[in-house]
């Protein structure tokens, strides 16, 4: 498949999701959802504050397919100053939404990351950017352009898809493989989170503790990740991708 025709089939199956009947599931005040933000969140706090420190001031930032700007909006509500961050999407609509809805400052882009230079960013993150791409040819050349952007010593963030949804084929989960094949870094963290969404959904109206408990207790159900890996010095997007006999944690 080319790029630009799963480009296209990605543009026409998110146009589709946002005026599709299925988006109420998704609405901020859902008990499920509540849980789910709240899971979100305290994964990134840790990895960030692990990773980038505790001040986010200082630290430039490019969100890949930032969509509505959340993560972006995240960063600054955590202290990052919005002169410092970018976000780029593919769909007019979803950059104007996020352009609205967040502070000024934050550069917006439509296209591709072949805007940005070499070595030019702290983070570059995707969230579930590459669940939504099928290809692995363009899954891999997304990663390599992810990594060219990163400086040395910089951090690339990933929260995807743990499994299949056999319901919707035009996502795909993102492997351990994958991740370890694209970003072999040495240094490397890997958080699994988040019910899978069906038990989410049916238990969201128990006490909060329960949907807690089972994701603590039982890690097979959660069905989303949170990968981080750092560029090393004297790294580069070609030498990078390619084979690992790394081991992700089970966590």
């Amino acid at each position: 498949m080319t790029h630009q025709a799963e480009q296209e089939r990605i543009n026409h199956v998110y146009r589709q999701w946002n005026g599709g009947a299925a988006l109420p599931r998704y609405a901020w005040h859902r008990p499920e959802i509540v849980h789910q933000s709240a899971a979100r969140a305290r994964v990134l706090a840790e990895l960030l504050s692990r990773t980038l420190g505790q001040d986010l001031s200082a630290i430039r930032a490019i969100d890949v397919g930032c969509g509505g700007g959340a993560f972006l909006r995240q960063l600054i509500d955590w202290g990052a100053t919005p002169s410092h961050l970018a976000g780029t999407e593919l769909q007019r609509e979803r950059l104007n939404q996020a352009r609205a809805h967040t502070a000024p400052g934050v550069r917006w882009h439509l296209g591709q990351l072949d805007a940005f230079p070499d070595d030019s960013v702290d983070l570059v993150s995707a969230h579930t950017v590459f669940s939504s791409i099928l290809d692995e040819d363009i899954r891999r050349a997304l990663a390599a352009e992810m990594w060219r952007v990163l400086r040395p010593g910089g951090w690339t963030m990933i929260f995807d898809f743990r499994y299949n949804n056999p319901r919707n084929t035009n996502v795909r989960k993102v492997t351990g493989v994958e991740l370890l094949r694209f970003w072999p870094a040495e240094a490397r963290h890997y958080r699994s989170l988040m019910l899978v969404p069906p038990l989410g959904r049916a238990i969201a109206g128990l006490p909060w503790l329960v949907p807690e408990l089972l994701a603590t207790v039982l890690p097979p159900l959660r069905s989303h990740f949170i990968y981080m890996a750092r560029k090393e010095p004297g790294s580069s997007a070609e030498g990078r991708v390619g084979s690992s006999t790394f081991q992700l944690p089970s966590r």
